[in-house]
């Protein structure tokens, strides 16, 4: 029998809602998969390739790395067995907060980054974020420090590595169809269509469906659902609701269902998540 991988993850969360932050030292060959908040982290230790929104690119020990809300990624290790990497994540609300002035959703341009003041920047914040999520809620001093970090990582992002005028958004390649079944798939997932319905609803054959909305998304219909009910998990964890209760309103077959799908779209398991946000603790 082959070894597991080597998978270690930590999970830790922040004075706001909309903020969270991750250590992994992973093995782990992540296939496509999107997340609906952008990131930004520190490649620690060894390399790694992924896929991104402007084609495959590399990341080395030192590299800042990130991704934009809804764009798919994967991920392997690079020239060696494992990697190691801290982000830090923000609910689209909060960009958008940080870039009050913007008339449109804010864009990163660059999967990968070398920019030492930002990289300076975000290493504190990811300390302080670290320092406050041990010392929980324990004294306001370390959450406003945990904010004039994050204002200031944010600044330096949006004004060195946001959108161009000559940047043109994947999702905008969607057609008017592929975008129906996107929104058919969101709106009820505890119900989803079939395959037929899609193809019905749009006019097209069941091939096109698949094809069409993989080349929008990046990942089939059925994935793109499955990492929808895992961020729609993520909320109703936050907000205090059971596992149990959660995995059961998420349209998942049982707990251990919701766990392997959520642990494989965001790498740490709803119990960590849980533990992070204090939720456990509320209920």
């Amino acid at each position: 029998m082959q070894p597991r991988p080597i998978h270690h993850a930590r999970v830790f969360g922040s004075p706001w809602p909309g903020v969270y932050g991750t250590l992994m030292d992973s093995a782990r060959h992540y296939g496509k998969h999107w997340h609906a908040v952008y990131g930004l982290g520190l490649l620690e230790d060894g390399a790694q390739s992924s896929a991104s929104g402007r084609g495959t690119v590399e990341a080395y020990a030192g590299d800042l790395i990130t991704t934009n809300a809804g764009e798919v990624r994967d991920g392997q290790p690079l020239g060696g067995p494992s990697r190691r990497w801290r982000m830090v994540y923000l609910e689209p609300s909060v960009m958008a907060g940080m870039a009050a002035d913007r008339a449109r959703p804010v864009e990163l341009v660059r999967p990968v980054i070398q920019d030492a003041a930002l990289s300076q920047a975000l290493q504190i914040l990811l300390r302080r974020l670290g320092q406050w999520d041990a010392r929980r809620h324990s004294a306001k001093a370390d959450a406003l420090a945990c904010e004039e970090s994050l204002v200031q990582t944010c600044v330096l992002l949006l004004q060195g590595h946001t959108d161009t005028p000559a940047h043109v958004d994947r999702r905008e390649l969607a057609s008017a169809q592929v975008k129906r079944v996107r929104d058919r798939l969101a709106d009820d997932p505890l119900a989803p269509p079939s395959l037929t319905d899609l193809a019905v609803m749009t006019g097209l054959s069941k091939f096109q469906v698949l094809r069409r909305f993989e080349q929008a998304y990046g990942v089939t219909p059925h994935a793109w659902l499955l990492q929808q009910r895992a961020e729609r998990a993520r909320g109703l964890i936050h907000s205090g609701a059971s596992l149990a209760q959660v995995a059961a309103d998420c349209g998942f077959a049982d707990q251990s269902h919701m766990t392997r799908i959520f642990t494989r779209h965001f790498g740490f398991t709803p119990g960590a998540w849980q533990n992070a946000t204090g939720t456990s603790a509320r209920r």
